[in-house]
This record gives C-alpha cells, structure tokens and sequence, in this order.
C-alpha cells in the first residue's frame, strides 16, 4: 500500500468521543463522500488502514467504528468530507449491539 498524502490527511478529532478518535479528510474540498473521485477514496482507504495500525499500537483499542455523515440530515455539521475513525473499547457503552445503527437509537437494539 503506498499512502498518498497529496490527496489526504488525518488527524485527531478536536471532539473525540473515544481515545484515538481519528479524521480522514481529503484534500480536495468537497461536501459529500460521493463527491470524490476514484483515487481520493483510494487514498482515504489506505489512510484509514495505516491509522488502525498506530491506534492499535497507541492505545490497543478493542474494536472500531468507521462512518462518515452526509448531509443535514445524517447529521454532517462540516460541510467538507471527513471520515470518523473510533476506537471502541470493552465497557465504553452498556451495549454495544448495532454499532452504527445507534443513529437511529430506537433500531439499534434488535435480535436476530
């Protein structure tokens, strides 16, 4: 994998909502996850994976959350993409099932 840098960034996450809550951010000012071409998300992906191997080695989390919010709606308050990176620890919440889907609390907690 060969990072490029030219195209994205990251950094921690001025709000973090864990230890090691990380941004993936490209370069290029665009709004929307679906605005970037082929080879930014290509650079985000590969900036994602390198950033699970320093937050694992910093501070070994158990498990993580990627998500990025898209428009008013789902919650986007910066209208430049950025990618959530979160380390999830063991106990951080009561329960952790749905992941994601705790967006929509209410679908969060489901059987199967």
């Amino acid at each position: 994998m060969s990072l490029d840098h030219r195209l994205a960034y990251s950094a921690r996450d001025s709000f973090a909502v864990s230890p090691g809550h990380t941004l993936v951010i490209p370069r290029r000012h665009v709004a929307s996850f679906f605005e970037l071409a082929p080879e930014e998300v290509q650079a985000c992906m590969d900036l994602i994976c390198e950033e699970k191997k320093l937050l694992d080695e910093e501070f070994q989390p158990d498990g993580y959350n990627i998500g990025v919010n898209i428009g008013a709606s789902a919650g986007q308050s910066i209208f430049h993409v950025h990618i959530h990176v979160i380390p999830r620890y063991t106990g951080d919440v009561e329960n952790p099932q749905g992941g994601v889907r705790h967006v929509l609390p209410e679908k969060a907690h489901y059987t199967r």
